[in-house]
């Protein structure tokens, strides 16, 4: 059955380590740029599913990593009648589970279950973040450890602050360096809006004598704490202020009761392949420079299981993929 956000909220409360971008505050956020968040409920299992307007009067479907409580299998119904209400091509599911590695991927018996690429980074760093501040610093790189205690030394100053502007401004240079898409201000506000109230959100910047250097926006829900946005200027690098913010970062997450933090995103490599390799990569050479970055937290490479499509209109969905292609786009 459909549910409200407050029902919603309700449902979730019983399983305080779902990932983040099924609570309601995700799905509100989606909600204000092109999606419209549906929520479903059957006994112990539910889904946020996000619809996003195509032309004709058709949409497409997302549950990102979802469903909470169980598998698809366990809401079929109500996903095929709501994905039916509203004219969905296709459903695209990406579950909350890691990949094994060794393990195959199993065959879906159902052709109209299709292996899909995910929308979300499909490979992290995962740091634990279990022990005391010196245990998680153990287990880090020892050029890591090193670099955040000489940011320390060399008069870094990490604090948190609400100058969205400031942000955004900082990650439109990022983002132009380093060749990634970057949402709009009003996008990161309206984040910070309903994240931060909740104690779920929060935005720290590094800085030197006042001037902003690197700045990150931080999540947490449950036992996880996430790295999804952040930036930083091409002024002071020698006093390493990424590294000391990533760590007063880890130490928020922590004083949360988190016991790990993703780090979010390298390359879709094993990590045999990332270590042999990373050293040769120019850093602006897709995220090899991103992964040379977070191996030295000392956390664990991991794979999601990937995500699988659910055809509604298989016709329209190769013709959806076709130009999906040809144009080099994203369904987020």
């Amino acid at each position: 059955m459909k549910c409200s956000l407050a029902e919603w909220d309700e449902f979730l409360a019983q399983y305080p380590n779902a990932h983040i971008l099924q609570s309601g505050a995700w799905g509100e956020l989606k909600s204000r740029f092109g999606w419209k968040p549906v929520r479903i409920m059957n006994g112990h299992t539910g889904a946020q599913v996000l619809f996003r307007r195509l032309a004709a009067g058709l949409t497409l479907a997302y549950i990102a990593k979802g469903p909470v409580g169980g598998g698809v299998d366990d809401l079929q119904p109500e996903l095929d009648m709501i994905c039916c209400t509203e004219h969905a091509i296709f459903l695209k599911v990406e579950p909350d589970s890691w990949s094994v590695p060794g393990e195959a991927l199993s065959e879906q018996s159902n052709p109209n279950w299709v292996s899909s690429t995910p929308i979300q980074p499909q490979r992290t760093v995962m740091v634990s973040l279990e022990g005391s501040e010196e245990d998680i610093l153990a287990r880090m790189k020892q050029k890591t450890r090193y670099n955040i205690r000489l940011a320390v030394k060399k008069g870094i100053v990490v604090a948190q602050n609400t100058d969205l502007a400031g942000f955004h401004s900082m990650l439109k240079l990022t983002g132009a360096r380093d060749r990634f898409g970057v949402h709009s201000l009003e996008y990161y506000k309206t984040a910070y809006d309903l994240f931060h109230p909740l104690g779920s959100c929060e935005l720290l910047t590094a800085s030197f004598e006042g001037t902003p250097l690197a700045s990150l926006m931080v999540f947490a829900r449950g036992d996880t704490a996430w790295y999804m946005y952040g930036a930083s200027t091409e002024e002071e690098r020698n006093r390493m202020p990424t590294y000391l913010l990533q760590w007063q970062a880890m130490l928020w997450a922590k004083s949360k009761g988190c016991r790990q933090y993703d780090l979010w995103g390298i390359p879709d490599l094993e990590e045999d392949e990332l270590e042999a390799k990373f050293t040769q990569k120019e850093s602006h050479q897709g995220l090899w420079g991103v992964y040379r970055f977070k191996r030295g937290f000392g956390g664990d490479v991991l794979r999601s299981s990937g995500s699988f499509d659910i055809l509604y209109r298989p016709a329209l969905y190769r013709g959806y993929q076709r130009v999906l292609s040809l144009r080099g786009g994203s369904e987020e």
